[in-house]
């Protein structure tokens, strides 16, 4: 016998997984260049961050789009965006992940139009588009269509890359979100598990796929997951997901080939999990959180990438994202990781959790299913509420001090950090300029089109999403004769309509065992019966695309809690109708939640609107990842108070918020 294996090595070092940083910002041609040095620093694959108007299917000179072109990703309007994205990177030849939900149909056939253009095989083309529409329903809120119009987009996609490019992942079933929206272990387990069972059902009933194929279509199915700081926890989800894969895909499906039924997962770990206060604590946040996903051989993740240590103050420069590729490339070359079989394997500990988290996972799948599948339950309002509860609960434990967050609520005496010495320079910055930039750029795409093509190929998709057909085809005739990502999905609206998800507060649990809150209470009844009215009256208000709403979802929870009546009309609204609902329902206060970094076009447009609709009396707060220089302008422009993610005690917070009405009404 060898000497590695008397010492339980294996034969050959394990390959490393992918490596990816997730990035984009700007324009196309900036993206391009920070993808060319990631590229030669030694990252192995590209992840692609688009931006908001992109990813609900919006123009950049759309009213909608207004201070949101280039913040959270690149825009990508048409084929020549996405040209220039990809210029002088031969996509055959590397792995390419796209998150893009809705109109993920059309960024790949914007994405193999390029490919084709460049001389490869489609064939050969390797990468992923995430394609899971459900939680957006849940938690990123980057849907356009209803669910069974979304789910029939999906199901066309991947029948049509299991034709055309079989080395493609055509969906991500995507759990990360589900975490950071409240999921605990289980229910991201149970609930991404009925998403996968959603898809791979709409996949078979749709005729496109024969029976004996199935196993070639879950073999391509992966997932794409969330590791938080409870890395022993995690090592154990990812142990039963695998389980419960395995299980579903022989049982249901009836695929006999183990590895075609392999567990095939990526992971980003838990970016809204990082803090503002002492961010330096981030990096060894990241650091346990990546561990969780490679320790365990037999659950490893086939591909990670890490957020940067600054994610909670604004958007990561080059070289922190440097940083982050440099910490999986010290844990996959210089430590010893990947040269052991599975370190838990025999582990009693490790079995109990895993067989605890299956057991729980499998309950939630069922019941879901019992319900008539993740469509139904989605429509309900029973997986949104879930999460909102399960997050209020996380919320009440943070609070409570039960869980510690080293910096925030414990452990909070600091020295002053260097990293954050040069204020506004810790972060990128992206030009107002980007914007107008992209306006025009898209303006003058569409004046040099062949606009009968164009018309053509508006029509062919309209005509064929009526029916039942494939709707790939009409779409690459789309992407050939020059139209936009916002006429494509505008065509698609006309047909399918567009939705508006439910928002879980109905019923959600708040923090009732508070004590803190009781006092609160008193206040809000005190200054109703001083302003001669029943209630306080809130708006929460989310302004343009931004659609994460876990923090404006657990604001109104609290404020109910404490005695407010909470107007809350979800996500995506112009300014406009923040103003008109603000006024038509005769609210005290107007709270707004912004963290896409488009704070300071979306909330002047409030105040503006305010003063337009002669109430300019109506206070103003706003939530979010605001940089001090912002507030600072924010506060200036007439913003009451601002909040970030630095005020993590929310009844401190609904305080306040009493406070702001009375001082607005001067009473003492």
């Amino acid at each position: 016998m060898d000497e590695k294996a008397l010492q339980g090595r294996l034969p050959e070092r394990d390959r490393p997984w992918v490596m990816r940083t997730y990035a984009g910002h700007s324009s196309a041609a900036a993206t391009n260049a920070l993808f060319r040095r990631n590229l030669a620093k030694g990252q192995t694959g590209l992840s692609v961050a688009f931006d908001l108007p992109t990813q609900t299917g919006y123009d950049p000179d759309h009213e909608l789009a207004t201070g949101e072109v280039g913040r959270v990703g690149v825009p990508v309007a048409h084929l020549g965006d996405m040209r220039a994205l990809f210029d002088g990177i031969p996509l055959a030849e590397g792995n390419t992940s796209m998150t893009i939900n809705a109109p993920a149909m059309w960024l790949l056939g914007l994405y193999g139009t390029v490919a084709v253009e460049q001389g490869a095989e489609l064939t050969r083309c390797a990468g992923t588009t995430q394609n899971d529409i459900i939680k957006e329903y849940l938690s990123r809120g980057t849907y356009i269509f209803p669910p069974a119009a979304s789910l029939r987009l999906t199901a066309d996609v991947i029948a049509y890359t299991l034709r055309e490019m079989p080395r493609w992942n055509p969906v991500n079933i995507c759990s990360y979100h589900l975490q950071e929206a409240g999921a605990t272990p289980v229910q991201e387990v149970g609930f991404a598990l009925a998403t996968a069972v959603a898809v791979l059902d709409a996949v078979r009933d749709s005729g496109q796929v024969p029976a004996e194929r199935m196993g070639d279509v879950v073999q391509r199915i992966s997932f794409f997951v969330n590791a938080g700081v409870r890395f022993v926890e995690e090592s154990a989800k990812m142990r039963a997901f695998g389980a419960l894969w395995d299980e579903i895909t022989r049982e249901r499906y009836g695929v006999q080939n183990p590895k075609q039924r392999r567990f095939r997962y990526g992971v980003q770990v838990n970016s809204l999990g990082l803090t503002e206060a002492q961010p330096e604590n981030n990096i060894q946040r990241i650091v346990l959180e990546m561990l969780g996903v490679t320790f365990s051989r037999d659950a490893r993740a086939r591909a990670v990438q890490l957020p940067a240590w600054n994610e909670a103050l604004g958007l990561p420069r080059p070289w922190d994202q440097q940083w982050s590729l440099r910490m999986q490339q010290v844990l996959a070359y210089e430590s010893d990781l990947l040269e052991y079989p599975d370190l838990f394997e025999g582990s009693r500990v490790m079995t109990a959790l895993v067989d605890g988290i299956v057991t729980g996972a499998r309950a939630e799948l069922e019941k879901v299913l019992e319900m008539g599948g993740v469509v139904a339950a989605v429509e309900t309002g029973y997986l949104k509420s879930a999460l909102v509860a399960s997050l209020a609960e996380r919320r009440r434990r943070m609070e409570a001090g039960t869980d510690v967050v080293v910096g925030v609520n414990r452990f909070t005496e600091t020295e002053p950090s260097p990293l954050t010495a040069a204020g506004a320079e810790a972060i990128e910055q992206v030009d107002p300029a980007v914007e107008e930039a992209a306006a025009t750029s898209v303006r003058e795409w569409r004046a040099g089109r062949d606009d009968a093509a164009v018309d053509a190929a508006l029509t062919r998709l309209r005509k064929e999403a009526a029916t039942t057909a494939n709707l790939m085809d009409a779409t690459l005739e789309c992407v050939r004769a020059g139209v936009t990502t916002g006429e494509w999905a505008g065509a698609l609206r006309q047909v399918f309509g567009e939705y508006r998800a439910p928002t879980g507060l109905t019923g959600a649990a708040g923090a009732g065992g508070d004590a803190s809150l009781a006092g609160v209470r008193e206040r809000v009844a005190a200054t109703a019966r001083e302003l001669g009215s029943g209630r306080l009256r809130l708006l929460v208000g989310k302004p343009g695309l931004d659609g994460h709403s876990n923090g404006a979802e657990q604001i109104a929870v609290r404020a109910r809690d404490a005695g407010f009546e909470v107007v809350y009309q979800g996500i995506r609204l112009t300014a406009g109708q923040i103003v008109a609902a603000a006024v038509e329902e005769d609210v005290d206060l107007v709270g707004l939640s912004v963290l896409s970094g488009s704070h300071l076009a979306a909330v002047p447009a409030v105040l503006d609107g305010l003063r337009a609709a002669g109430r300019p009396d109506l206070p103003v707060v706003v939530g979010g990842i605001i940089p001090t220089a912002d507030a600072q302008t924010l506060r200036a422009a007439g913003v009451a108070r601002v909040f970030t993610p630095r005020d993590f005690a929310l009844t401190g917070i609904i305080d306040e918020l009493v406070t702001v009405i009375r001082e607005a009404n001067a009473l003492t």
